[in-house]
């Protein structure tokens, strides 16, 4: 039996600079703390908390803070909590992903522009919110061909389309034609990462070979859950843990190919665990 790693799978380049960042603080001396979770994967967090690192949950948290330093993670803050931070003078550092920084300079330059702006990606997502903080008016945040189809804008209104880094490429290009097709003004930006694309298209090259296909990432972590239904629609035998004591494999004689990817948060030993793990015990 042969046991496939994608090549793309476990941390991105924005987790993981926006990790290695944290411990950089931590190692220092200093009191660290993030403005919400670093990754979207809790072995990562519990690690970092075990460092004495401690996650800020709400913007009142951030209010409260008097002394140390905070990590603003990959997935980006609003401009209003920039302005937080330095009306606090707190120290901080940035670790937002610059593919991120990108989508906040389209849709504040955009927006100041008169254009309407609209994320495709999933709303309450902390970059897609981070995200509408950089726009001068309320931006719409669309996430299905459903809520796509309904929306209306107003007569003569322009419009800009970005995406979340890591939403589903296809499923990007499907509503963008949507809007298309309704004729409006708009300016597209596809601003979906190109890691993220690689990531997809390895997987779900991947599962349409494998007899069985072993998705790894954080429960919370949007981009795993969408490499997940990507490699279920190609593998009926799809399996998404977090970590190696979530596994409960059993394999048939008849499984040739076991193919595993993981999200942008995961890890890299927790992916070697499991992939060691599969080589020796089937």
């Amino acid at each position: 039996m042969e046991v496939v790693v994608t090549k793309s799978a476990g941390f991105c380049f924005g987790v993981r600079r926006a990790v290695e960042q944290v411990y950089e603080q931590v190692h220092k001396g200093e009191k660290v703390y993030t403005y919400g979770s670093i990754a979207h994967n809790e072995t990562v967090v519990r690690e970092l908390e075990e460092q004495g690192v401690t996650v800020l949950e709400s913007r009142d948290e951030l209010e409260r803070l008097t002394e140390g330093t905070v990590i603003i993670r990959a997935h980006g803050i609003s401009e209003e909590i920039y302005g937080l931070l330095e009306a606090k003078g707190l120290a901080y550092v940035d670790a937002t992903c610059p593919f991120v920084k990108r989508i906040h300079k389209i849709v504040q330059e955009q927006s100041a522009q008169g254009r309407r702006i609209i994320i495709i990606g999933n709303d309450g997502h902390p970059e897609v919110e981070g995200a509408k903080g950089w726009t001068k008016s309320p931006a719409t945040v669309i996430e299905t061909p459903e809520q796509a189809q309904n929306f209306e804008a107003k007569k003569g209104e322009k419009l800009c389309i970005v995406s979340q880094t890591t939403f589903n490429y296809k499923k990007f290009q499907d509503l963008v034609e949507i809007f298309r097709k309704k004729g409006y003004d708009i300016v597209i930006a596809n601003t979906i990462c190109n890691a993220t694309e690689e990531r997809q298209r390895e997987a779900i090259e991947l599962a349409a070979r494998a007899d069985v296909m072993i998705v790894i990432g954080g429960t919370h972590s949007s981009n795993t859950r969408k490499l997940y239904e990507l490699c279920r629609s190609e593998c009926e035998n799809t399996y998404y843990i977090q970590t190696l004591e979530d596994l409960q494999l059993e394999l048939p004689n008849s499984v040739e190919l076991v193919g595993i990817t993981a999200g942008a948060s995961t890890p890299n030993k927790i992916i070697e665990e499991v992939q060691n793990y599969v080589r020796i015990n089937f």
